[in-house]
């Protein structure tokens, strides 16, 4: 989708190659030397950029592939960054499949760490999709996402969940 001039008065976020629309929002992309930088989840009111670049343009059809079948693999070139236990945590979650969820105690068990610091490191996570934080879930509710326990980032988790099959479909007038 192309993408529209902001309304007069609103600019977009700065520093992002591009912002693509999404069922819950928008999906800002940013990159450095050939690398995808970052991919950050943004309310649906800020204003899209088109990709200007042959990096931007495959991370956005490879992201929209995404959006329309959860099971299109995004195979992306990425600016790997952070302190080896978060990349630990990010590789365990990378290996949760699709349509299936772990808890951050799980994951906790697994790489003999604490529930709070696995969900610190998937907060800090810089590339949601790829690294699917989403299927990280509280023992008893669905818990936060990226560092937000409410608002558009939540019905993010809760839209991607669904788009996964590990939540039921939202049912019309819920």
């Amino acid at each position: 989708m192309p993408a529209q001039a902001p309304p007069p008065g609103t600019r977009p976020p700065a520093g992002f190659a591009s912002i693509m629309p999404a069922p819950f929002g928008r999906i800002g992309i940013r990159c450095t030397d050939g690398l995808i930088d970052e991919i950050v989840f943004l309310p649906p009111e800020t204003p899209l950029i088109a990709p200007n670049g042959m990096l931007e343009e495959m991370a956005v059809s490879q992201i929209g592939r995404y959006l329309n079948d959860p099971e299109f693999p995004l195979d992306l070139p990425l600016a790997w960054r952070g302190t080896e236990f978060r990349r630990q945590v990010w590789a365990a979650i990378a290996r949760i499949p699709r349509g299936h969820s772990s808890t951050y105690g799980e994951l906790a068990r697994q790489l003999d760490s604490s529930p709070r610091a696995v969900g610190q490191a998937c907060g800090d996570n810089p590339f949601p999709l790829v690294i699917p934080c989403h299927r990280v879930t509280g023992r008893t509710e669905i818990g936060g996402f990226a560092h937000d326990c409410g608002g558009f980032l939540l019905e993010t988790k809760h839209w991607l969940l669904r788009h996964e099959g590990v939540l039921p479909p939202r049912l019309p007038g819920f």
